[in-house]
């Protein structure tokens, strides 16, 4: 078994996360804005962070119940994104961070998520954006695969961390955004947001270094936001919100009593 695909990383990834001031704090960015996100979703329902992993989103929003591929001592249920165990219409919300690139077939996560969402469910997916530099980091100073040029959705997967395409949501929400339209006519995409040029690099992402100390945070912010308003390619991750809109197909009308 690779290292990153093992389960035991979990206790360390949690650590160096809750151990790194600036990380930390760019976690607790993300998880208020799961927080906005399911405030605009139907009362009712589940609501479920997939690869959830070594996250604290669940200390955030207690609402949330976690989830992941593999069996982290953390998370509340393990089970394949492609294949979840929801029924139809359950589910209120779905969140990922830095997940959805780790999905060998995205297609089939997105029609599980149109399937089990309720009408007005929401899902948020935080992931990896090619802006001027994140593409080369991604390219040549990232310990993931990249590929920008993949004609297909999906990847033949060494394992669930291990195996991955950093440029699928890119892909997917942007290159082929008709095709998207298209294969899931009922998850609307209602916001694409690049955010985040230089923070996560610079706070060491993932290892046991940052360039961040904690006084530092409010110039790295304002730099990041300086950046933004200069050209959104600045950035190297994105926010993409998908809303699941009634099913009007003729198929589905056609077991409605009329009007």
């Amino acid at each position: 078994m690779s290292s990153l695909d093992d389960p035991q990383r979990g206790q360390h990834l949690s650590e160096i996360i809750l151990n790194k001031p600036s990380l930390k704090k760019l976690y607790r960015e993300v998880y208020g804005r799961y927080a906005d996100v399911l405030a605009n979703c139907p009362e009712e329902g589940l609501a479920i962070e997939l690869g959830a992993g070594a996250g604290f989103a669940q200390q955030i929003l207690p609402q949330l119940t976690t989830a992941d591929v593999l069996p982290y001592k953390t998370v509340d249920m393990v089970f394949d994104a492609r294949r979840m165990p929801f029924a139809d219409q359950s589910v209120r919300f779905f969140c990922m961070l830095n997940v959805f690139h780790h999905i060998p077939d995205v297609a089939a996560c997105l029609s599980e998520c149109q399937r089990c969402l309720k009408p007005g469910g929401r899902i948020l997916i935080v992931d990896q954006y090619p802006g001027w530099l994140s593409r080369w980091i991604f390219n040549f100073a990232h310990h993931e695969p990249y590929d920008m040029k993949a004609s297909q959705w999906t990847f033949p997967s060494t394992g669930p961390l291990s195996g991955a395409n950093g440029a699928l949501a890119w892909i997917v929400f942007f290159r082929d955004r008709v095709l998207f339209d298209q294969q899931f006519p009922n998850l609307r995409l209602d916001q694409l947001r690049p955010h985040t040029p230089l923070r996560y690099w610079l706070c060491g992402g993932l290892k046991t270094w940052s360039l961040i100390p904690s006084w530092f945070w409010k110039p790295a912010c304002l730099m990041d936001s300086a950046l933004l308003r200069c050209s959104s390619q600045f950035a190297s991750f994105m926010d993409v919100e998908l809303v699941k809109t009634p099913d009007n197909s003729p198929q589905a009308l056609a077991g409605k009593p009329a009007s």
